[in-house]
């Protein structure tokens, strides 16, 4: 069992961490988070060792915000997304009504730069964020004056982007005198299921998929959308989607391509070696896609051009989801031998909406007598109500940050989280693959969770 070092937070910025993630010292996968990885976590809180220590002075509040906090069954949240490449705002109440539910694609600049560009994200929040946050507000038919608190993604995910969120965050919380709550953008992913499936209780494992980050290389979120660029899919709607429509009409057998880390009898997922298998397939059957100089889409090219396309679409998502199975079973399995009361698999992130993902997670869960939840794919890829949810289980045990300054300075430097753990290493699984880059990287969720409550008296 790995041993957690005692953290402490910034002295900027938001909570003790949140009740969700008390988990021992278990994390069924050995990565490394930077932005948005593919990750198991057990979620294993302890509720009851927590307290909440604020007053009417230290939080600087008005009455009528301290008499809220006591109405916990009609609080009201506004949260802010903006970790990656869409601009989200959302208001839920605390009875788990959505109040509203604003996205704002960057669709286009993807498809155009084939991915995602951070400076050309960061413009694109900016343009967007108070417009997306107003109709938010205006959707919900509240003014800011409504609002219990305010919830707002600070890690991980791109600096720059998270910036945008927090800034406009920082900004509503300071004008109204509305406490704060920084949310860990994939614990968002996960207790979303919470506001779904509302008899879902703790301790339940999840599996968070989805694109930017790494888990020792590649994320499989990354894989789908490489791939699909690689096919000449339309990456307006990202590389999943595109990838799960294509490979419908392809023969998922045609092309052999070898399962990740066969011999790694662990619970880390890779998928570099994977791309390479794709991009040499593509290459021996020289289909003109777009990592050659013609640069030619799907929807010009010959019915055989598009089969062998198809084939290869198939063969991918059939192994990609493969490596997800193997993994899911040894997980289970491990985490059914530490927590035995374990009922529940969440499955959730972008990749999560993936209809064939779901349907053969299922078969994995079934065989082992638990119950998959998975959130519906609105609400799985990134979104403003997993952020307000997530900030109103935070508040409701009273871990939030007091109102920032009304003025704050230009120059104010944010608490920004761009490589953020959710959970701590499980020791039975630690694996000489996985990839050695751990700079700059902030303490886990889990461990900060851990100390805080040592330091409780």
């Amino acid at each position: 069992m790995v041993s957690l070092a005692a953290s402490t937070l910034s002295r900027n910025f938001f909570p003790k961490p949140s009740l969700s993630c008390t988990v021992g010292a278990l994390r069924t996968t050995l990565l490394r988070l930077h932005s948005k990885p593919t990750s198991w976590v057990p979620f294993m809180p302890s509720l009851k060792s927590f307290s909440a220590h604020f007053s009417a002075s230290n939080l600087n509040m008005s009455k009528s915000q301290n008499e809220t906090l006591g109405s916990q069954d009609d609080l009201v949240v506004l949260g802010i997304e903006t970790s990656c490449d869409d601009t989200a705002a959302a208001v839920v109440r605390s009875n788990g009504e959505i109040l509203s539910q604003v996205v704002s694609s960057q669709a286009d600049l993807l498809a155009r730069y084939g991915g995602v560009a951070p400076k050309m994200a960061e413009g694109a929040h900016m343009q967007v964020i108070d417009q997306v946050v107003q109709d938010a507000l205006d959707k919900a038919s509240l003014t800011e004056r409504d609002l219990s608190a305010i919830a707002v993604t600070i890690g991980p995910g791109l600096s720059l982007c998270l910036r945008v969120g927090v800034r406009k965050a920082r900004k509503i919380a300071g004008s109204h005198n509305l406490p704060i709550v920084g949310v860990h953008h994939m614990e968002a992913h996960a207790l979303v299921a919470r506001l779904i499936e509302r008899d879902l209780q703790f301790p339940f494992m999840a599996l968070l998929i989805s694109v930017l980050g790494t888990t020792i290389d590649d994320a499989i979120g990354e894989a789908y959308d490489k791939t699909a660029k690689w096919l000449g899919l339309d990456m307006r709607r990202s590389g999943g989607p595109a990838i799960e429509e294509l490979a419908r009409e392809g023969d998922a057998e045609a092309v052999k391509f070898s399962t990740p880390m066969k011999q790694h009898k662990d619970c880390n997922f890779s998928y570099a070696g994977l791309k390479t298998q794709v991009r040499l397939a593509i290459e021996s059957r020289s289909i003109e896609a777009m990592c050659s100089n013609a640069k030619i889409p799907i929807s010009s090219v010959s019915s055989e051009d598009r089969s062998s396309r198809a084939d290869i679409a198939a063969s991918f998502q059939r192994v990609a989801v493969l490596h997800l199975e193997e993994r899911c079973e040894r997980a289970i399995e491990w985490a059914l031998k530490i927590e035995p009361s374990i009922k529940h698999l969440v499955v959730s992130g972008g990749v999560a909406s993936n209809q064939y993902v779901r349907a053969r997670l299922d078969q994995v869960v079934r065989k082992k007598n638990l119950q998959l939840v998975c959130p519906p794919p609105s609400l799985c890829t990134d979104n403003g109500v997993m952020v307000a949810w997530t900030g109103l289980e935070h508040f409701r045990m009273g871990r939030y940050d007091p109102p920032p300054p009304a003025n704050e300075p230009e120059d104010y430097v944010y608490d920004l989280r761009p490589r953020w753990p959710l959970g701590e290493e499980y020791s039975e699984g630690r694996s000489e693959a996985r990839s050695l880059r751990t700079a700059r990287i902030h303490p886990s969720l889990t461990s900060l969770i851990q100390a805080s409550m040592q330091q409780q008296p």
